[in-house]
């Protein structure tokens, strides 16, 4: 049986790791307020995040640059402007963006390093970060830092992930995340792909890891990345995000912090961000509830999430059924107009019964 002491033992070699925090309450969180963000809320969250020494705050609609439409929902604010006010409000924290190719283009790219922001994140479907090269061109360009983002990642194994990284890191990418986008990864197949990158890349660029709750496991799946060889981390306070959310900031600066693992954040500082500053302004938080847990379970996209809740209160069928049937339909970001076909198929199969 292993003692209190040995339960907390630091990660063989962890007092030489340093691991950077990238915080995406104001972008990934976007998804579970249904793009909804004020100016108010983001400077309040901007300046707690930025006193608690969070390097990286991540601004912009949750499916990027571009996202406000209605495919993917309107953002009540404009983002140039939240990603202005966060600029403002930031005395040390870099502003980081999101970009998909074909829903972001580079002129909004440079729309946003206009107006202040610093770091560019690249996100694309797995198998598909080609369509990325041209982005990374252009932000390294524009003299930002650069991040690629392979989404769904469970959706294939590691050497062939890897070769992807390869490419955005050929293109510029200066960092490729694994990114759990529908919470599937579990542990080991987590480490398994962190370590693939970290393999293929070598020092030409760092591997991060993006971890959703949908099975629970967005901070275990954390720890096992770190110690796969990742070196840039996401979370969002009070875990803010798509289906079940993110793993959260908070509880991350908490568990790298008693692994000895260096992420420079005051964690009594993050604690309070959560709980004094996010929390009261929020009507909703995700949790793995029967819809989150499939998404997980069947491998379903995060942002998909509120989605099928509208098309099941629309068409009168669960969300749950909608959300297997995402899954058993490999839908990926950018179809989310199919979960409404499904929704309908659905309804009229039980209109058949009935």
């Amino acid at each position: 049986m292993t003692g209190p002491d040995q339960a907390s033992a630091p990660i063989p070699g962890s007092d030489s790791l340093s691991v950077r925090l990238t915080d995406s309450t104001l972008r990934d969180g976007s998804h579970a307020v249904a793009h909804q963000f004020t100016e108010e809320q983001v400077r309040g969250v901007v300046h707690a995040l930025d006193a608690s020494n969070v390097e990286v705050i991540e601004v912009s609609h949750g499916d990027g640059l571009g996202g406000s439409s209605f495919n993917y929902g309107f953002s009540r604010q404009a983002e140039f402007d939240l990603i202005a006010a966060a600029v403002d409000e930031a005395t040390r924290a870099k502003i980081a963006v999101l970009l998909l190719p074909g829903v972001g283009t580079i002129d909004d790219l440079a729309h946003a390093r206009d107006v202040g922001a610093s770091v560019a994140r690249i996100a694309t479907h797995c198998t598909e970060a080609d369509v990325s090269v041209q982005h990374f061109g252009a932000a390294r360009d524009l003299g930002m830092e650069t991040v690629g983002f392979l989404m769904l990642a469970h959706r294939i194994g590691p050497a062939e992930l890897a070769r992807q990284a390869r490419i955005m890191v050929d293109a510029g990418a200066q960092c490729v995340y694994v990114v759990d986008s529908a919470g599937a990864l579990i542990l080991a197949d987590a480490q398994a792909r962190v370590a693939a990158l970290v393999h293929e890349i070598g020092a030409d660029a760092q591997v991060g890891f993006h971890g959703h709750q949908n099975l629970s496991l967005g901070v275990a799946n954390s720890v096992l990345a770190v110690q796969g060889g990742a070196r840039q981390v996401d979370g969002a306070l009070c875990a803010l995000g798509a289906g079940a959310g993110n793993a959260p900031t908070e509880v991350l600066a908490a568990t790298f912090d008693k692994l000895g693992i260096s992420t420079g954040i005051d964690v009594s500082g993050v604690l309070a961000a959560a709980d004094e500053v996010l929390k009261p302004t929020l009507a909703r938080l995700p949790f793995a509830d029967r819809s989150a847990v499939i998404q997980g379970h069947a491998g379903v996209y995060g942002s998909f999430l509120l989605h099928a809740e509208r098309a099941s209160q629309r068409y009168g069928v669960p969300t749950h059924q909608i959300l297997q049937k995402v899954g058993e339909a490999g839908y990926v970001g950018g179809q989310e107009d199919m979960i409404i076909d499904i929704a309908i198929g659905l309804a009229e199969a039980a209109a058949a019964v009935g």
